[in-house]
């Protein structure tokens, strides 16, 4: 299956100022696309562009460095631009989600300092996760273009904090910009639709 890359599922201007059009232009439009036009000529020469990017990046964990990084990126940035949304974020949690962050996560407040937390003390790029790993809600940090799929976890969320997508807006700010994505930017709709998927 070739990576293609997504529209993004909003206007260049729909999350600013949180993130700016710059940001986005950037973010999407050169990095992302660098990972789907690096990842389909590396699966092609792996012999595995058939599969699924969930089984690419699975089975080039450990093996294949170079098309693991681009598979991996893609499949973070797929999700990632529809984890947000215009007028997103906030602690107004779908039932289900709300109830799985309390019981599993502490409830919201604890939710959101430990995310902010595993953002900013990611040292170097990374993500930031909620992820469904044996039927529980469990916060995760990750290096680079790694993900919970290859820790036998499901992402329901995740934040980037590779510097492209917050220094155009906040320079070397990291914890602003994990407060703006927490409070104002999340798609809560989205997490959900990832979690009853995960959880299925």
């Amino acid at each position: 299956m070739a990576f293609e890359l997504p529209d993004l599922p909003y206007d260049y201007e729909a999350l600013a100022p949180f993130m700016s059009r710059e940001t986005l232009e950037y973010h999407h439009d050169k990095h992302h696309k660098a990972y789907v036009d690096n990842g389909n000529k590396l699966a092609d020469e792996a012999g595995m562009s058939d599969l699924s990017v969930e089984e690419i990046v699975k089975k080039s964990y450990g093996t294949n460095q170079g098309l693991f990084n681009n598979a991996a990126q893609h499949y973070n940035h797929v999700h990632f631009w529809k984890w947000m949304k215009k007028g997103g974020g906030g602690s107004s949690l779908p039932g289900k989600l709300a109830s799985a962050v309390d019981s599993d996560l502490g409830g919201y407040d604890k939710f959101k300092a430990d995310f902010a937390s595993a953002g900013a003390t990611q040292f170097g790029s990374g993500w930031a996760w909620i992820a469904v790993k044996n039927g529980k809600l469990e916060i995760m940090k990750t290096p680079n273009g790694e993900n919970p799929l290859v820790h036998d976890a499901t992402p329901i969320l995740g934040v980037d904090v590779w510097e492209h997508s917050y220094y155009i807006d906040y320079r070397n700010a990291r914890p602003k910009y994990l407060e703006a994505f927490i409070d104002n930017l999340i798609n809560w709709d989205y997490v959900l639709e990832c979690y009853e998927k995960a959880t299925a």
